[in-house]
């Protein structure tokens, strides 16, 4: 990679590394960013530093795409980061002999060239393969610049237990009951039957269904920064310029982030 992350990166992406979010760049991306795009850049920062979801969301969609990561979309598409289809056609001696779509969810028109951008907040990891392709082959047709990809960041995966087992503890939820009243979707019985058996082995409620619910919901083959991390590594989606940004904890709010003591009574 030409770039780490958390630092090394230019000041036109400081904002994110300031907040924590994960940054890498990908066959000269950042140059073509600042060369060609210099007004659109400042565009993706103010939505991602200003982007928040409330963790109460996030255990109430169960783990999908919940109200607020909608709220990042909607602030894409008001910078004009629309849902576009790109069609590509073979046609021999005036016939078509095959048709292909590709479906980029964020896309970005500027005078210099178009930016394809595609978020995966909580997917299977195969998705990641998915989108660098359709960035490889937009690219190699000339229909895109660069592609971004966000996901969650590693320190965000590493701190989603303890983000979970605060928000149920400080919400005085205590059983399963308390989580169907709180507006939590429907559990399946298998996801209610590993609960039950942690808590009569005496774990707390909070943490037993913190465990369970990242473990099911958040698990390792999700999308998070170290499953994109692989693929890069790997060279999927080469030669096409990309820039990848992992979400942080901060983005993660509802809940006290120095919340100790009454985890410590919890579990003690």
């Amino acid at each position: 990679m030409e770039s780490g992350t958390r630092c090394g990166m230019a000041d036109t992406l400081g904002a994110l590394t300031a907040a924590g979010f994960d940054i890498a760049t990908r066959n000269h991306a950042l140059a073509i960013l600042q060369g060609d795009f210099p007004d659109v850049l400042p565009e993706l920062v103010a939505a991602l530093t200003g982007f928040r979801i409330p963790a109460r969301d996030i255990i109430r969609s169960g783990g999908g795409q919940a109200a607020s990561t909608m709220r990042l979309r909607d602030a894409l598409y008001a910078q004009g980061w629309h849902k576009h289809e790109f069609v590509t056609r073979t046609i021999v001696d005036g016939v078509e002999r095959e048709a292909k779509s590709h479906e980029i969810d964020h896309v970005r028109r500027a005078e210099a060239g178009t930016i394809a951008l595609e978020i995966e907040w909580n997917n299977k990891d195969p998705f990641f393969d998915r989108d660098l392709e359709n960035f490889h082959r937009l690219h190699a047709q000339g229909a895109i610049s660069l592609g971004v990809l966000i996901t969650r960041g590693a320190a965000l995966q590493e701190a989603l237990p303890g983000i979970v087992e605060r928000t149920v503890a400080e919400a005085g939820i205590t059983d399963q009951t308390d989580l169907t009243a709180w507006g939590m979707k429907t559990r399946t019985d298998r996801q209610r039957a590993m609960l039950r058996r942690m808590t009569e082995q005496g774990t707390p409620f909070a943490s037993a269904f913190a465990k369970s619910f990242v473990a099911d919901k958040f698990g390792t083959a999700t999308t998070h920064w170290a499953k994109l991390r692989d693929r890069i590594d790997r060279g999927v989606g080469n030669p096409c310029p990309l820039l990848l940004l992992g979400l942080p904890p901060g983005c993660v709010t509802g809940y006290t982030v120095t919340y100790s003591a009454a985890t410590d009574e919890l579990n003690g």
